[in-house]
């Protein structure tokens, strides 16, 4: 019993020294942090489910390879975002263009609150939801470049356009950049995701050009479709709910308007 209780202070006192170096402000909030990471998971799951969808619209000799593009985003994102991506995106702001490099490699950011953003989960859980975010948006893209770009041209073109174009949006919007300075409000990623990855879709369209043949153009596998369909409405809930970011009723009201305005759309279509 006295070695438990010894053991129980020595962790207590651990973790408050761990909390202390960190430099968070407020207390964390369980059911709020539990919100976050359960949506960092959903969105996580919506970039397999791109994977499937795309897979499944293409040709056959065509679907490792589209398939492959969307899963790729998901490491080479993933370690840029971890190694100063987060810092740029989400740093304290330098003219409103970018942020600093106070959080590279996770320096500072930890167990306990940020100073800035979300006051009421860890830091890490607001540091892997916006990751999720970073991941998917650049898969969007390969939808509109299907079986016209290489493995490694896309993977190469995916790290430019992170730090070129991504980071510097997000931090426009929700890092204190010039966007946030005038007030702009982003709720889940209109501003941020959907309309950089649609304007670089075009854009990328209009470089690449037609596709050379259409012979036997049609789709590899509607199963996949339905299946990608699926996870990525599944991973919608996360996308949209998680982004209130305290678990009450902002978050209630965006899964129930992505359950509705979702199941009307496909009655509708």
């Amino acid at each position: 019993c006295s070695l438990r209780r010894s053991m129980n202070a020595s962790s207590s006192l651990s973790l408050s020294a761990s909390s202390d170096s960190e430099g968070g402000q407020g207390d964390v909030v369980a059911g709020d942090t539990a919100l976050v990471l359960l949506s960092s998971a959903l969105v996580f799951f919506m970039t397999p489910g791109l994977a499937f969808f795309y897979g499944g619209l293409v040709r056959r000799r065509n679907v490792l390879n589209i398939m492959l593009q969307n899963f790729v985003a998901m490491g080479c994102v993933t370690t840029l975002w971890f190694l100063g991506g987060f810092s740029l995106a989400f740093g304290e702001d330098k003219g409103g263009v970018i942020g600093s490099l106070e959080y590279f490699g996770l320096n500072n950011v930890g167990l306990t609150p940020s100073k800035r953003y979300a006051p009421t989960i860890p830091f890490l859980a607001f540091f892997v939801f916006q990751e999720m975010f970073a991941t998917i948006t650049p898969a969007l893209i390969t939808g509109a470049i299907a079986e016209r770009v290489t493995f490694l041209a896309w993977t190469i073109f995916l790290a430019l356009w992170s730090v070129l174009v991504y980071i510097p949006v997000c931090h426009w919007v929700w890092g204190g950049g010039f966007l946030s300075q005038l007030h702009v409000h982003d709720f889940a990623g209109g501003l941020v995701v959907h309309a950089p990855a649609g304007m670089s879709a075009l854009a990328c369209v209009m470089v690449i050009g037609r596709r050379r043949t259409t012979v036997g153009g049609g789709p590899h596998n509607i199963a996949f479709v339905a299946l990608g369909t699926g996870m990525l409405w599944f991973g919608w809930f996360g996308f949209n709910g998680g982004s209130a970011k305290v678990a009450g009723g902002h978050a209630a009201n965006a899964w129930v308007c992505t359950d509705i305005s979702g199941s009307v759309a496909m009655l509708i279509w």
